[in-house]
């Protein structure tokens, strides 16, 4: 009766057996992603919108804030399970937000925990440039706000 057991566990051991592939989730987008899994267990999450933190984006150029402005609002666009830069087209994201004048962030609200990429652009009243840039973000948190700074440049 013993030998049976001894058996499966070496098997189980040695990964020769598919009864013993570590569970998990398998996708590399995904903020749960199990690098060490061997079998996709539907476990996988994805960022996107339809959570309960608010992403507060605050576009910085040279380390000082840049304010939305009459005729310039600052604006953030948001692509999904990403970490990688879709580029300045905005039609390559999934979500655009617009700021508000006078402010010198733009709130992102309702987002999942995820991975995403957020561009911002805006103008640098000081300089009297348009700024734009990126950064790739990851987001844990289930609520609350994060703050994000995004470098930008001319």
């Amino acid at each position: 009766m013993k030998k049976p057991v001894l058996y499966f566990l070496v098997l189980c051991l040695t990964g020769v057996s598919m009864q013993c592939k570590k569970k998990g989730c398998t996708d590399p987008v995904s903020i749960n992603y199990d690098s060490d899994a061997d079998v996709d267990d539907g476990t996988c999450e994805y960022g996107g919108i339809g959570g309960y933190t608010t992403i507060v984006a605050l576009p910085e150029h040279h380390g000082n804030p840049i304010v939305g402005q009459v005729d310039y609002v600052d604006s953030a666009f948001i692509k999904f399970n990403t970490q990688d830069s879709p580029g300045s087209n905005p039609a390559n994201y999934d979500w655009v937000y617009a700021g508000e004048e006078g402010e010198d962030h733009v709130h992102i609200e309702g987002m999942k925990p995820g991975k995403y990429y957020i561009y911002m652009t805006g103008f640098d009243s000081i300089f009297g440039e348009r700024v734009f840039g990126g950064v790739p973000v990851i987001i844990t948190q289930t609520s609350g706000e994060v703050d994000v700074v995004v470098p930008v440049s001319e």
